[in-house]
């Protein structure tokens, strides 16, 4: 890294000083924990909520001029079967202990900014997909790949290439709008849509059948009690099966014309995530 001009600084979220950005006129938080079905949830809001706060903390003791928040569209709450935009109201509940610690997250960065006069900018991605990821909904890509994905819930997921990402944080530090927040979201499928796009990129052709919610319900249910006993995290349970019910679908259109985003075309990254996962060994 020091070859590319960056200077590694080792610490956690929960002991971060301002020395570590003395200089820097921009920061990019994108630090956070994505993941459900734990059995310790707290894990969620010490680290998106407390760790957010004290890194815009930090920032602004620094003297930096602008924090890019890595936030999650999961924070915009819509309701089942509309479009989830920046400027959708939020429905007041939660589907997930995850989107409930984004959410308060990116409410207290926005807040403490402000108290602060700091400038925060946060970008929203819907489910990141690409090279180096391997869990979340990139299980049902290489589950496919591996022949294994033999049941599966037709909900309705926003995906978006990890570049198109990396490209919204760079123009969000650049041109957005201190105090808002820009959904990044590149394409908008079902499940059996992206599995009939991925056969169509690697010529790879299974059986898939598409289970109803409260089937799959019922096996997370037993999953998740099962797991319990031997206290571990399941793979599976209540509130992962709440997610896939809900569906998402997001506009990401804000990125587009304000930041001057182009996504890229989901045949492309596909063909490029699926390459990745050769040249790794994964499928």
């Amino acid at each position: 890294m020091r070859s590319l001009g960056v200077e590694p600084v080792i610490g956690g979220l929960e002991d971060i000083e301002a020395s570590s950005m003395t200089g820097c006129r921009s920061v990019f938080h994108v630090a956070g924990l994505n993941a459900m079905c734990l059995r310790q949830p707290l894990a969620l809001e010490r680290t998106n909520v407390a760790g957010t706060r004290a890194v815009v903390s930090a920032a602004a003791q620094a003297g930096v001029e602008r924090v890019v928040y890595t936030s999650s569209a999961a924070t915009i709450g819509e309701l089942q079967g509309s479009v989830g935009s920046e400027s959708t109201i939020h429905r007041g509940t939660y589907i997930t202990t995850y989107e409930r610690s984004k959410h308060l997250a990116e409410v207290a960065a926005f807040e403490d900014a402000e108290s602060a006069g700091l400038d925060l900018v946060a970008v929203n991605p819907s489910s990141v997909q690409g090279p180096g990821r391997t869990g979340g909904t990139a299980r049902i890509l290489i589950s496919f790949l591996r022949g294994r994905l033999r049941f599966a819930v037709d909900t309705r997921l926003s995906l978006v290439f990890i570049d198109d990402v990396v490209d919204a944080h760079i123009r969000a530090e650049q041109t957005g709008r201190a105090g808002q927040r820009y959904l990044v979201s590149g394409w908008t499928a079902t499940v059996a849509e992206a599995v009939a796009v991925l056969a169509a990129v690697t010529g790879v052709d299974r059986h898939v059948r598409y289970l109803s919610p409260r089937v799959l319900g019922v096996v997370a249910a037993v999953t998740a009690a099962g797991y319990r006993l031997v206290r571990r995290d399941p793979p599976l349970c209540p509130e992962m099966v709440a997610a896939l019910r809900h569906g998402h679908t997001y506009d990401g259109s804000r990125a587009e014309s304000e930041l001057g985003l182009r996504y890229t075309p989901p045949e492309e990254w596909l063909a490029r995530t699926v390459q990745w996962y050769r040249a790794e060994g994964i499928v």
